[in-house]
């Protein structure tokens, strides 16, 4: 992963509104709250594009990694949107990229990975990407 991780790597944006609590007390926003952000910007993709029924779905996807790089300090009022990619798309896996991003901000304050393993909702045994979700996932399949 290079050091300098940019907007233009990136084809969807989700704004993220920071809160006060998201601030720790050296007054900038905590690193766990970064995790937050990473799980919204992914979700916010699989339901609103990937039709998921997080309430419903058969299968759901597990987070089994993440790692984040942190660049800059982000505090509250600032204005976030969190750039979400496909870096590696599997049978019943998705790696995404994610980068946070001040707005107005070409370069990403934070940026990182987080991986979703698809699984039965009941067993929780893995599963192959059901077809509209994998459809959705392969639009934000970074070039290579």
């Amino acid at each position: 992963m290079s050091d300098v991780e940019t907007a233009e790597r990136y084809t969807y944006f989700l704004p993220i509104t920071t809160r006060w609590m998201d601030n720790d007390v050296y007054g900038h926003i905590n690193n766990v709250t970064y995790y937050s952000y990473f799980d919204t910007v992914a979700n916010h993709y699989l339901i609103h594009e990937g039709g998921l029924d997080i309430h419903a779905s058969p299968i759901i996807g597990l987070v089994v990694e993440s790692k984040c790089q942190y660049r800059a300090p982000l505090a509250y009022p600032d204005r976030l949107r969190a750039g979400l990619r496909v870096d590696k798309l599997g049978t019943r896996s998705v790696t995404y990229g994610i980068g946070i991003f001040k707005e107005g901000e070409a370069e990403a304050a934070a940026h990182g990975h987080f991986v979703h393993v698809f699984v039965d909702r009941q067993t929780r045994r893995s599963t192959a990407i059901p077809e509209r979700l994998r459809e959705a996932l392969s639009r934000l399949v970074a070039p290579t």
